[in-house]
Order: structure tokens, then C-alpha cells, then sequence
């Protein structure tokens, strides 16, 4: 029996896992630092001690599988905002939440009452369209390393459905229209639509966010004790479903100040370490 047994941790990963943030600001991926000694020490005592890990992250699989081959992962991933679950060893989706194919003509509406707004579209095979795409479509190509094709409609000859989700890319006060207008017309019936940064807002499919897929990850890997970090608005569902949930410092105030959310370091000093380190201590 090992200390860890029954538990799974689940860590966000740009700006919890790994600092990322420099990458926005020049450089692109090659801008990142390598992933925290500290973090990779304790994760694989965590599982040497019998413990699940897995990462929680709003990209794509396509943006996290490079990603994924540095880190000691055993458990599957959650993808795409809580769009799916994927098992890295068996190289398949283990469950999956596609937008429903009514998505394409609310995209449009969206794009008729704000003309030129931002979006990338996920396709389900990975690929990626852009409509109207800007500087932070070109930051966010550099951290991700997902090249996009532009596109200059929303249209079934462009657009193959289903998708996996849409991220729209704006200040926050345009994001803050957005969403109020899919929620005046009855749309959180049918999505998810959380912010992942001050300028990203992810659109999934209702009941595909994190605290949902981590629920169910808990379930699939037969674990007792759920234990999840991060450190943006998209990592709020799965702390508040979690047994135990924490903070990195770095982390927007919503979600430090959130009850029952422990704040532990910095992401760049091994903020998931801390919370391995704290489990230890009792």
C-alpha cells in the first residue's frame, strides 16, 4: 500500500503546472522554461507512492500531447476546456463532449451581431479555423504551436461538424457582450461558456468543463480522494468539486479567494509540488 493510494490529483497546466506567460509575451513556445525540477521530483514520488496525475487543460490535444511526453502523467487527460478525456496510452478518447451541430448557426448569429469578432473554431480532428483572426490569434499559435487555417464565413462547406469547442478572442468588456447575448438567447441551456484568460473565452458543450470531467475522471480511475490546483475562471468547476483544492500564487483573485481553496506558491517555484508536500504532511 502505497501513501498515495485512492488519490488523484489533477493540475491545470499553462500557469500552474508550467509558467507559460512569457511565451505571450515573445517567443513564443521556445520562450517557455523547462517544467519545474521541483514539480517533476514530486510528481513521480506522488505516483511512486501509488497517487493518479493527470492534467487538466484548456487546449486541445493536439496543443498538449508535446507537452505531455516531458511529464510523468498515469492517469488520462482532461482536454479542451473539459471537452474530453483522453488516455495518452491507449492513444483514444475515453469520453468526449462535441458541440452540438446547432453551434455553427449560433456562431453565425454571434458573427452578425458583432461583426469581426475573433474566433477559432476546433474542429473534432484537430484542425483549426480562424474567423477574423488578430494578434492574439498569433500569440496564441506561438505558445501552442497549432497552426490555423483563416477562413472569412461561418458556413457548413467551411465548418465540418461537429466541433469540439470555440474560443473567442477579445478584451474582456467585449466578452462580457458576448457572452450576455448567448445567455439572453437561452444558449447556457446548450454550452458552457467559461473565461480561461482576460482575453479568452472557451465555448464547450454544456456539461464539458472541467469540474464535470474530473468528477468523471475520479470515477474511471476508481479514486477516492480528488485533489485539483489551478488557477484561472476555467479551473473553478473542477476546485469546487474537488475534495481538496488549491491556488498558485499567481492565481487570478476569484480563484484564491474561493472558499476552501488552499493558495500555495508561485507556479514558477513548484506550485504543484507544495500541494504534494502538503498532502505528505497530513
Amino acid at each position: 500500500m502505497g501513501c498515495f493510494d485512492g488519490m488523484l490529483l489533477v493540475s491545470d497546466y499553462d500557469n500552474t503546472f508550467q509558467y507559460t506567460e512569457s511565451a505571450l509575451s515573445g517567443g513564443g513556445a521556445a520562450a517557455v522554461p523547462p517544467p519545474s525540477a521541483r514539480n517533476l521530483e514530486a510528481v513521480s514520488r506522488w505516483i511512486a507512492g501509488g497517487g493518479r496525475f493527470a492534467i487538466a487543460t484548456g487546449r486541445s490535444l493536439g496543443a498538449f500531447r508535446r507537452q505531455a511526453e516531458r511529464l510523468p502523467i498515469n492517469a488520462p487527460v482532461i482536454v479542451d476546456n473539459g471537452g474530453g478525456i483522453y488516455d495518452l496510452a491507449a492513444e483514444r478518447y475515453v469520453l468526449r463532449k462535441l458541440l452540438p451541430d446547432c453551434a455553427l448557426t449560433d456562431l453565425a448569429a454571434v458573427e452578425a451581431a458583432f461583426p469581426g469578432t475573433s474566433m477559432e473554431l476546433y474542429l473534432s480532428d484537430e484542425r483549426i479555423h480562424a474567423l477574423h483572426p488578430t494578434e492574439r490569434n498569433v500569440q496564441h499559435r506561438l505558445l501552442t504551436g497549432m497552426s490555423y487555417t483563416v477562413i472569412d464565413a461561418l458556413n457548413g462547406e467551411t465548418i465540418p461538424v461537429p466541433l469540439a469547442k470555440t474560443l473567442f478572442m477579445a478584451e474582456m468588456p467585449q466578452l462580457l457582450r458576448l457572452r450576455a447575448f448567448m445567455t439572453a438567447h437561452g444558449w447556457s441551456e446548450r454550452y458552457e461558456m467559461i473565461f480561461s484568460s482576460d482575453h479568452l473565452m472557451e465555448l464547450t458543450a454544456k456539461g464539458a468543463d472541467k469540474g464535470a470531467m474530473a468528477r468523471a475522471l475520479k470515477r474511471l480511475t476508481n479514486s477516492q480522494t480528488l485533489i485539483c490546483i489551478g488557477d484561472h475562471a476555467n479551473d473553478l468547476p473542477m476546485l469546487l468539486a474537488a475534495d481538496r483544492a488549491f491556488a498558485p500564487a499567481n492565481a487570478i483573485p476569484e480563484v484564491r479567494q474561493s472558499p476552501g481553496v488552499t493558495t500555495v506558491c508561485h507556479c514558477r517555484d513548484g506550485a504543484v509540488a507544495e500541494v504534494i508536500e502538503t498532502i505528505e504532511q497530513g
